[in-house]
């Protein structure tokens, strides 16, 4: 494999200052990534806190036991117990066959930083991976998109859920699921990996239970050797660790929304879009209510002095409230403000992974992590990476394309002009001019026809637009006709969009890792993983 990198901008214009570390976006954010001075001040900040190392780590081991292991799985467990131990953390909701790449991506980002940061500061480093088991959006997670005839179809896994349940709740039929991933494998085409990519995903799925388990199990069977670790933020077990910081949380909760709409403003007045939609009443956690089987997210009205949810169908004080999270903490759980919060009290944070979207919603947490009195980790962003076959390569280079401007904006502007230069002129004016000659007899009928009948004028251009609609259907016949001729080429361009920028998307956004351990076998991680990475913000595109 042969990795080239290029520089692109991020998918929003906040990322993309990032990456530039401009002076506009610094403000925002406790660190700079990518600098060794940065991390040392880091490392000096997480000496000076208090962390349940012990007890996550407890957890941890056990909440593993049940998904693939490995000797380098135990030594990253050791290592956390350490009291100068910290973690490169980053995580990704449990998309079906683990979902569009850029969760493949980030995993690889995980471990390949903790690897370098580990050799570069000289202190135990584990990668973890944190599973947002607790979101309750099922239609983010249940499809994958598939190429079929040189398009996107998107494969939706069957089983309906109707209430809004955390993912790590929603079960599985073990039959349904594995007709379901057979039929998708199958579509991708039979190679010589195939078979054992059917055995590999059916061993997966009959060690697990939910959509979770599915998820982390595939996962840790990729990347055991590498001494990953993961936890699932709507473990029961792992939400018992977390009372004392959700009493806080509830406790602080004005505050911290508080300090989340100062710094939006501050955001704001820089010209940057706000990505966090909060209003003064959010309470920034959500309820469990079993008997509706939902998650309902929880606001606070001061009128009353009570957290409510659903329009008042659920109601506490804040003494109540503390109570939940004393004798049922499974009851309560995080959202988009409150994640980051919990994840730093729990874990010792050298680096967090960030896709392009974090990165804009994190600097809006900055003035709530300063009324806990700790700063947010370094913001390090994820690897962007997208992989090039051989085939399309030729393709490529046979149709004269720059890869930077595919990757950023795909084929259609070459295309089209492509199209232009093919195009028959004479077969175009001829058309244009019987246009504009049946419009010019259509001007004088309708002249008469006002004379005549002025009720028939409806009808007359009904009849108008008839015609040019059957001289338009002509027209596409004939030029269809002159692209047939170059219909090799226009495949080629057809093949890089769909290849590379799928639908108009990245392809990180679309495909799937099971169709290039289809193609390339279930050793395809292993290369990737030997390769080197820099994070330095410059996209990653792997020849293979």
């Amino acid at each position: 494999m042969e990795i080239l990198n290029l520089s692109l901008p991020a998918t929003n214009r906040f990322a993309s200052n990032y990456l530039e570390q401009s002076a506009d976006i610094q403000p925002f954010f406790h660190y700079r990534f990518n600098d060794m001075d940065e991390d040392m001040k880091r490392i000096d900040e997480l000496g000076s806190r208090p962390f349940p190392r012990l007890e996550v780590a407890a957890h941890i081991e056990g909440f593993m036991e049940r998904f693939p292991s490995s000797v380098a799985v135990k030594k990253s467990i050791d290592k956390l117990k350490q009291n100068n131990s910290a973690v490169v953390i980053g995580g990704q909701q449990a998309g079906i066959l683990t979902g569009p790449l850029y969760s493949i991506h980030k995993v690889i980002s995980i471990i390949k930083l903790a690897e370098q940061k580990e050799r570069q500061l000289g202190i135990p480093v584990i990668p973890v991976f944190w599973i947002a088991g607790e979101d309750h959006d099922f239609q983010e997670v249940n499809h994958v998109f598939v190429p079929v005839k040189e398009k996107v179809d998107k494969w939706t896994y069957p089983e309906k859920v109707h209430q809004k349940k955390m993912v790590s709740d929603i079960h599985l039929n073990k039959d349904i699921c594995l007709s379901w991933v057979k039929n998708l494998i199958e579509n991708f085409g039979e190679t010589d990996h195939t078979n054992d990519l059917l055995a590999f995903a059916e061993a997966q799925l009959e060690k697990s239970s939910t959509f979770v388990d599915f998820f982390a199990n595939i996962i840790m069977e990729l990347f055991k050797d590498f001494g990953l670790l993961i936890v699932d933020s709507g473990n029961r077990d792992f939400r018992q660790l977390q009372k004392d910081f959700l009493t806080k949380q509830i406790v602080h909760h004005e505050a911290i929304t508080f300090s989340l709409l100062e710094q939006q403003k501050q955001i704001g007045k820089k010209g940057f879009p706000i990505t966090i939609e909060a209003s003064e009443q959010a309470a920034n956690l959500f309820y469990y209510d079993e008997k509706r089987n939902e998650r309902i997210l929880l606001e606070y009205n001061r009128e009353i002095d009570r957290f409510v949810g659903k329009s008042g169908v659920i109601s506490f004080s804040m003494e109540e409230l503390v109570g939940l999270v004393a004798e049922n903490p499974v009851k309560l759980s995080n959202n988009v403000v409150t994640r980051p919060l919990m994840q730093e009290w729990l874990f010792p944070t050298i680096a967090f992974i960030a896709g392009p979207g974090e990165i804009a919603y994190w600097a809006e947490l900055k003035l709530v992590f300063e009324h806990f009195n700790i700063s947010m980790p370094p913001i390090v962003p994820r690897l962007n990476i997208t992989f090039l076959d051989r085939s399309v390569e030729k393709d490529f280079s046979e149709l004269n394309l720059k890869l930077a401007a595919v990757l950023s904006k795909g084929t259609e502007k070459e295309r089209q002009e492509f199209l232009e230069t093919i195009k028959d002129k004479e077969l175009e004016e001829l058309f244009s001019n019987t246009r504009e000659q049946l419009v010019k007899q259509y001007q004088l009928i309708q002249a008469k026809t006002e004379e005549l009948n002025h009720a028939l004028l409806p009808m007359l251009k009904k009849n108008e637009n008839y015609l040019l609609k059957e001289i338009s259907f002509m027209e596409g016949k004939l030029e269809g006709a002159v692209k047939l001729k170059h219909d090799i080429l226009l495949r080629k361009f057809a093949r890089v969009d769909l290849a590379l920028r799928p639908d108009g998307f990245p392809q990180e956004r679309v495909w799937n890792i099971f169709y290039y351990l289809n193609q390339y076998g279930l050793t395809f991680i292993n290369d990737l993983m030997a390769g080197s990475f820099e994070f330095d913000g410059r996209h990653k595109v792997i020849a293979i």
